[in-house]
């Protein structure tokens, strides 16, 4: 028989960040309980955080649907009920230990990391799966046999081996993000895809510390509006799913989705160390408005028109700063947006003046990337966007169009700085018309922290609207000139000089034109200026 071992509920393995800025390994019920000692989790990858998170968030979702904030049985049966349990939590500025702690104890069987019947996470019908090394689980590495890392972070047995802490940390990453290059072992079965998380465009709010980020994505309403079904978590299944590339409904609680088992898997040991794994397909749904996912970015994937939208998780672009979604993302549409379900609850909560006004909300992204077909992973990106939680409701809505147009006029500029680099390219007598690309990023790369720290400091209850979008576009006209300046200036003489292009050859609008450098600097300019006008305190006539 299988030895017993490594209850996640007593022994440590959740990795926090302390507010010394220390890093620690606490138990799943201590980072609950103390939830509000720790400034965040400090997984070894932010996408690692993501799958650790979720996993407590269906604890939370679990316990608190059917329990109060005393532990007295409750079960939320309507928006009212909802948003006072979401209330009275969020007042304790702690989660009420008793309850978590009764319920975390009526599951710790399931719980156990090895286990002869119900492995935590795991099947052991995976045994037959295909099988990985360690160095597959460690998503640091993603390697396998046929992919080697040319610079591992890992050598020697670090390679070939983890702790049971790290484990299971990489158990519930690899469960979320893998790949598609496992085969299956049954004969006509459907492809499930990437892991799930793989799938969306992964988003969450993020508090002042573990307590708050936690109940920030406690979105007790669907979508802040819809009551949930019942929550029920993977470890309360009488008997675990095991069938290989199962088609599932799309789940109608929380829980389930938090806890979906994308792939079946089962962890090998080894005196007293994992030292690989086996895997076969899981479950997976269709992903067309699945909506029960709260903490992904959403795209209308409707083609033809007069068609109702139909929506899908969006994939994070790793190519594409985050404040530049800020359109897509928490601005309301005419129904070709849909907004994701963690910042309809933060607006939520906000409206009922849960959250403090001048309260700053930090939205965090993090995804993989994967390469042709979701065959393997690339590579992993994070990044995070701050701003007051005012900016969400009705007094910010204008706002929202303000910074919306300012994001379209950032475009603008980066498409006015890679014609101008091309133009100089042109002017030195480069026929290759491939430096445009390289100059929207330099400019995307200038403009990125001075915009993120615009938009963290409006206040849109007490900034002047137009006062506050003339001192940006200042700021945004200053770096486009200086990046244009600079251009010119490294432009060399032949570029002076110029050169005679033949234009629409063959046409009868057929010509020769001269391109030189500061030729094109002008207009640039022009265009710039006409951009980002100067304002009468510039000497403008705006």
């Amino acid at each position: 028989m299988q030895e017993i071992e490594f209850n996640l509920l007593t022994e440590p393995w959740v990795r926090v960040r302390l507010p010394d800025n220390t890093v620690q390994e606490v138990s799943l019920t201590d980072a609950l309980v103390h939830a509000q000692e720790y400034m965040d989790l400090a997984g070894e990858m932010p996408t690692q955080d993501a799958a650790m998170l979720r996993l407590l968030l269906a604890v939370l979702f679990t316990a608190f649907s059917r329990v109060n904030e005393v532990g007295e049985p409750e079960p939320l049966e309507d928006e009212e009920a909802a948003l006072e349990r979401w209330g009275a939590l969020w007042e304790l500025k702690h989660f009420p230990e008793q309850p978590i702690r009764d319920y975390l104890e009526q599951w710790k069987d399931r719980f156990w990391l090895f286990h002869p019947e119900r492995p935590f996470w795991q099947v052991p019908e995976a045994a037959i799966g295909t099988e990985y090394g360690a160095a597959k689980l460690n998503g640091e590495m993603s390697e396998s046999s046929n992919k080697i890392r040319l610079f591992p972070l890992y050598a020697g047995a670090g390679k070939t081996e983890m702790t049971y802490a790290q484990a299971v940390r990489w158990l519930l990453s690899v469960n979320g993000y893998d790949d598609t290059s496992a085969k299956p072992k049954g004969k006509g079965l459907p492809s499930v895809g990437a892991g799930w998380l793989g799938k969306i465009g992964y988003i969450q709010a993020s508090g002042e510390n573990l307590f708050e980020t936690l109940m920030l994505n406690l979105t007790l309403l669907k979508d802040g509006t819809e009551c949930w079904g019942e929550n029920k978590p993977c470890w309360e299944l009488d008997v675990p799913k095991s069938a290989e590339r199962t088609e599932i409904l799309q789940p109608d609680n929380p829980a389930q989705l938090l806890t979906l088992q994308s792939r079946r898997l089962l962890l090998h040991r080894e005196n007293g160390k994992v030292d690989g794994f086996s895997l076969l397909g899981g479950d997976f749904f269709p992903r067309e408005s699945a909506f029960v996912e709260q903490m992904t970015i959403w795209r209308n994937a409707t083609t033809k028109k007069n068609e109702p939208p139909v929506f899908v998780p969006c994939r994070h672009d790793a190519a594409k700063q985050f404040w530049r979604e800020f359109p897509s993302v928490f601005c309301k549409g005419e129904g070709n947006v849909h907004q994701p379900g963690v910042v309809r609850w933060v607006e939520k909560v906000q409206q009922l003046r849960f959250l403090s006004p001048k309260r700053r909300i930090n939205f965090r992204i993090s995804a993989v990337q994967y390469g042709d077909k979701d065959f393997f992973v690339n590579d992993s990106f994070s990044d995070s966007l701050a701003f007051q939680a005012v900016l969400l409701d009705e007094l910010g809505y204008g706002w929202q169009n303000r910074i919306t147009e300012e994001i379209s006029r950032c475009e603008q500029a980066a498409s006015l700085v890679g014609h101008l680099a091309q133009d100089i390219a042109t002017a030195a007598g480069d026929k290759n018309g491939n430096a445009s690309a390289p100059a929207r990023s330099q400019f995307y790369f200038a403009v990125d922290q001075p915009f993120r720290q615009w938009l963290r400091s409006i206040d849109p209850e007490e900034d002047d609207m137009t006062e506050t979008t003339a001192r940006w576009q200042g700021i945004a006209r200053g770096i486009a000139e200086q990046l244009g300046q600079q251009m010119v200036l490294e432009a060399g003489s032949a570029a002076l000089v110029g050169h005679r292009v033949k234009l629409d050859a063959g046409k009868k609008t057929e010509r020769m034109e001269l391109y030189t450098a500061p030729k094109a600097y002008n207009r640039f300019r022009a265009g710039l200026y006409k951009l980002y006008p100067k304002t009468n305190d510039e000497g403008g006539t705006a």
